[in-house]
């Protein structure tokens, strides 16, 4: 044991880093009452905004802790999505939920949104604090910080690692990211333009090069340009105003009359996952569990999903609600999504970034009209929004007496319209702001299903839906985990 302070500010959760995902967690564990102290070692939030999209699945989430509406009024609803900026959009219109788009909102306003609701909510949140030292006992977690030049001390009995893709607290807990370096670069660069492009958006992609505009806000874009003969310079090499001008007059013959730069970047093709997203006491959320290309706007998504996916389980834990074999399916569950999203964007970062010549060309027009398939383009974009993510294993313990009906286990419901006995209206998720789980006794059989779980974490209700999902004929009942995949729907045992 590293005994390196002599007190310690205690609380049940430290986590370090305060970004979306960092955010999210705190809040889902301060929804059940945890002491939850987070170290951000930035003393303000961050102007720039990597992330400018909040996916449908984001949405849904927000919205069954309550908070969704915050986020849409500070957004822009977008209707369809893209694959490699392939010239067919993925259509979001076909899936069952009541957020069938992309959200377009920074994430400077993301964060600062998450950041009122977290100290809204209770959430402990140590600006300027840097996390230096980190040592697991056998009762928990000890931190070392300093802030403002003096030493802080944290201890807790599980920390999460929320601090990106350089992660102290992944390698100080000795897990391996395992993946592959940069080969690629391409540039990003928020600025001004006198003569943007008519539409206000512009994706294009020739063999000149590859270039999208995004409309920030009065006259302010987004512009991510590929240049093909500049993709070789190293992430290091700071993005000069000149260099970004020149690019997009080569792809797209003018430079929109771009102006007064805020900020300049680029970013790199390096893909990697974490070998395991729990050491023990530690666990890894967002960029620190998995790193790639961002294409389609999905890290801080997922991350943030990860979020909600521990969260819950960790309070429960906490709570003395269920045992610690419960935060063995964090890893089980979300290390599989970390690894198709590395294999997402590393397909669509081949696609846009080695098509410069007449072979890659025609193999974006040839994806691009396959996409047109109404299901594929439903395929990719369940994967692309989180929709079609779906669980393997029911985690609320097995009841005899009941049959299974496997084709639901796992996967995520949307806002159901359900009516209790009375005749009265009501919203599935709306039963779910208190993120404890939801049994939906849909018949007078479900209303004798119990599942086998600490009824102080489970909300009961009954009631069925206002408009009958044929897919649920003849289930009984449905136990909802806390956020919002199904965990076992059942019915009578008549074998």
């Amino acid at each position: 044991m590293l005994d390196f302070m002599k007190t310690y500010i205690k609380s049940d959760v430290i986590v370090i880093g305060a970004g979306p995902t960092g955010l999210t967690i705190a809040c889902e564990l301060r929804l059940a009452g945890l002491r939850v102290a987070v170290l951000e070692r930035r003393s303000a939030p961050v102007a720039q905004s990597r992330a400018l999209t909040m996916h449908g699945r984001t949405v849904e989430m927000l919205a069954l802790r309550g908070v969704a509406e915050r986020f849409i009024g500070h957004g822009m609803k977008i209707l369809t999505g893209h694959f490699a900026s392939l010239d067919t959009r993925l259509d979001f219109s076909g899936i069952d939920t009541a957020f069938p788009y992309t959200l377009f909102i920074p994430q400077s306003m993301t964060e600062h949104l998450l950041e009122a609701w977290a100290v809204e909510s209770g959430v402990a949140l140590y600006r300027g604090t840097v996390a230096e030292q980190i040592a697991q006992t056998k009762n928990g977690v000890l931190v070392k910080g300093t802030r403002d030049g003096k030493s802080l001390g944290f201890s807790a009995p599980y920390l999460i690692g929320a601090d990106g893709a350089r992660s102290m607290v992944r390698e100080t807990a000795g897990i391996a990211f395992e993946g592959h370096a940069a080969t690629r670069t391409v540039m990003m660069g928020d600025v001004h333009m006198s003569a943007p492009p008519p539409k206000g958006a512009l994706s294009l992609e020739s063999e000149a090069g590859g270039l999208m505009i995004v409309p920030m806000g009065g006259d302010l874009y987004r512009a991510i340009v590929i240049n093909p003969e500049r993709m070789h310079v190293p992430v290091s090499e700071a993005l000069t105003q000149e260099e970004l001008s020149a690019s997009m007059r080569q792809v797209a013959g003018q430079d929109f009359g771009m102006h007064e730069p805020l900020w300049l970047s680029r970013f790199s093709n390096e893909s990697r996952l974490a070998e395991r997203y729990r050491q023990d006491r530690v666990f890894l959320v967002g960029d620190a569990a998995h790193m790639h290309f961002p294409a389609g706007g999905q890290g801080m998504n997922v991350g943030m999903q990860d979020a909600m996916n521990l969260g819950w389980k960790l309070a429960g834990v906490v709570n003395g609600l269920v045992s610690e074999s419960l935060l063995d399916s964090y890893h089980a569950e979300r290390h599989e999504v970390g690894a198709a999203l590395v294999q997402n964007t590393m397909a669509q970062s081949s696609l846009l970034l080695n098509s410069f010549d007449p072979e890659g060309q025609a193999l974006r027009r040839t994806f691009s009209a396959l996409l047109k398939l109404p299901a594929l383009n439903h395929t990719l974009a369940q994967d692309l929004s989180g929709f079609g993510i779906a669980y393997s294993a029911p985690l609320g313990g097995s009841v005899g007496g009941w049959a299974p009906v496997p084709e639901w286990t796992g996967r995520r419901v949307p806002d159901w319209p359900l009516l209790d006995r009375q005749g009265k209206l009501l919203s599935l998720y709306t039963l779910m702001q208190d993120g404890k789980w939801l049994l939906l006794r849909i018949t007078e059989a479900g209303a004798r299903f119990t599942p086998d779980l600490d009824p102080r974490w489970v909300t009961i209700v009954h009631a069925a839906l206002d408009r009958r999902d044929e897919r649920l004929s003849g289930v009984d009942a449905v136990l909802l985990r806390p956020d919002g995949h199904v965990d076992q729907a059942v019915r009578v045992d008549i074998g």
